[in-house]
């Protein structure tokens, strides 16, 4: 769902059991999850990221809290467990993050899009996990989706993001000291939404991908290489493209384009010809209104396996790769109410990816570990 979705009233939060739910598919392909243990969040954690903020070799939660206006920095005790949040104000009505280290200080940084505020906010770390008050860059109107990535080669980290009403992308270029310049857009269509920078066409350069929600398309931006974009090439998805991942899903070593059709309820891959080029998409059922897309390999076969965060099921969803970039099935797994986003990072030692899931009408997040 969009940043305008209205969440149901907080919920208290308690910690689940962590009985054992396994399914078997074949003797090779198979998944198994714990029950999710919950953390509580402020109101309505709209996304997360788990990177380790304070440098201690431990994977640390961030939540953007859309309705309190704050993020909240989970720090990892070390077996996977977590501290009480510590929460930073933002703007209004913050939507995703990137947590990237911005001025080249080691210390990996904040960086929120601001929705009703129309801006990018960026909060440096302090270098322990705590973080400095944000600077805000100006944007076009409903800032939605951050990625972050060297987009004109330079070296120094610069900010691409979807303005969700402005019907565009923009690019804040690092002035190389983790201020920015003003930023430059790109025409994509109606209602971007959903963004991440990956080189689709072997040339080095990082090109934009976009999710494109009301024009039920994927735009793919093809970098110039001086981090100027052409022109959008378009892909038909399902209803209501919600949120994409772009990782090769049938080891050709070219980086395919998967996108969660929230309002057709399936998740579309579009496998890359070779050339930044895509085929037509092969859907996937879900559950209902998958929000969140990732991509990681969950049952250690070393094939890219699809994992959906399903907002109005409650439950996230596993398909496993066949190993040509076909998948099986989902398997699903339950959440806490309103899923709206995850992230797949081994969060406990044990070299096993965990699930990370943002239950947005419980105001919590939610750790599945693998098993």
């Amino acid at each position: 769902m969009l940043c305008f979705y209205i969440a149901a009233p907080p919920t208290t939060t308690t910690t689940t059991s962590t009985s054992t739910t396994t399914t078997t598919t074949t003797a090779a392909l198979k998944s198994c999850f714990l029950n999710q243990i919950t953390y509580s969040t402020d109101s309505g954690p709209y996304s997360v990221t788990v990177v380790d903020v304070n440098n201690d070799s431990k994977p640390d939660i961030v939540v953007p809290n859309e309705y309190s206006a704050t993020v909240g920095v989970l720090l990892n005790k070390g077996n996977g467990t977590f501290l009480n949040q510590t929460t930073y104000p933002t703007g209004s009505w913050p939507c995703t993050l990137a947590v990237v280290d911005m001025n080249s200080d080691n210390k990996p940084d904040i960086v929120v899009p601001n929705y009703w505020s129309y801006n990018i906010g960026v909060l440096l770390n302090t270098g322990n996990g705590t973080f400095l008050p944000q600077t805000t860059y100006s944007t076009g109107t409903n800032p939605t989706s951050v990625a972050v990535a060297d987009m004109n080669g330079d070296n120094k980290p610069d900010i691409v993001y979807s303005n969700y009403n402005s019907d565009g992308v923009g690019v804040l270029l690092n002035k190389g000291n983790g201020t920015f310049l003003n930023q430059t857009t790109y025409p994509t269509g109606s209602e971007s939404y959903s963004v991440v920078v990956v080189d689709v066409n072997g040339d080095n350069k990082p090109d934009i991908i976009v999710a494109n929600y009301d024009l039920n398309n994927v735009g793919v931006l093809l970098n110039k290489g001086n981090g100027t974009f052409l022109n959008q090439i378009t892909y038909p998805t399902g209803t209501n493209p919600d949120s994409v991942a772009v990782v090769d899903m049938n080891s050709d070593n070219k980086p395919d384009i998967v996108v969660a059709n929230g309002g057709s309820n399936n998740v579309g891959v579009f496998l890359n010809k070779g050339n930044g080029t895509f085929l037509n998409q092969i859907t996937y059922s879900t559950g209902t209104s998958p929000n969140s897309v990732a991509v990681v390999d969950v049952n250690g076969d070393n094939k890219s396996d699809i994992v959906v965060a399903n907002r109005h099921s409650n439950n996230v969803g596993v398909f496993l790769n066949k190993g040509n970039g076909t998948f099986l099935n989902q398997t699903t797994y339950s959440t806490d109410s309103g899923p709206g986003s995850l992230t797949v990072v081994d969060v406990n030692g044990d070299n096993k990816p965990d699930i990370v899931v943002a239950n947005r009408d419980s105001n919590n997040v939610g750790v599945l570990f693998n098993c």
